[in-house]
């Protein structure tokens, strides 16, 4: 175990928002933004944002790390890029109207079309499709969850037919 692992999540969370350069084994040199560090692993997730690019994620394995310097603080503005960097795009981009709107009118869409479709979770905001399938928020094909492959990939398929239409 190296030092970077005997840390705490206390520690590691010290890091988090900041530039920092990563030196791994090999004499590797990593420098980027730490998003987070898994707490299990110790492996430090870092994002780079290149010029004219989103923005690239990249995974140092805590047992390969060997020293981490911190170049520099982030500012709220590189904290929000970095959150946005971690969550879906399409959960920022409706408001809680707007989720509600599709819900509803995904819901009788499949209503519809003779799909059985209820709804789950404390606020009902999961729609599930014959007790088999869920759709979450913001109800797209990549909100889809199921254990059974066919069904899933069917639903998707047209989930994402229904979207084309609506666009």
């Amino acid at each position: 175990m190296n030092d970077w692992q005997r840390k705490s999540p206390l520690d590691w969370e010290t890091y988090v928002n900041k530039l920092v350069k990563v030196v791994a084994v090999e004499k590797h040199e990593h420098e980027g933004w730490v998003l987070t560090v898994d707490p299990v692993s110790a492996t430090i997730v870092l994002a780079t944002f290149p010029e004219n690019e989103k923005g690239s994620i990249y995974f140092i394995m805590g047992h390969a790390v060997q020293e981490v310097e911190i170049l520099r603080e982030g500012d709220s503005d590189m904290e929000q890029r970095l959150a946005r960097l971690a969550a879906p795009e399409e959960s920022q981009a409706y408001s809680p109207e707007e989720l509600e709107k599709r819900r509803k009118a995904l819901k009788t869409w499949l209503e519809t079309n003779h799909i059985p479709v209820g709804e789950q979770g404390e606020l009902g905001r999961t729609l599930s499709v014959a007790g088999v399938l869920t759709i979450d928020p913001p109800y797209g094909p990549e909100q889809c969850s199921s254990a059974n492959e066919i069904i899933l990939s069917r639903v998707q398929g047209l989930l994402q037919g229904y979207l084309d239409k609506e666009h």
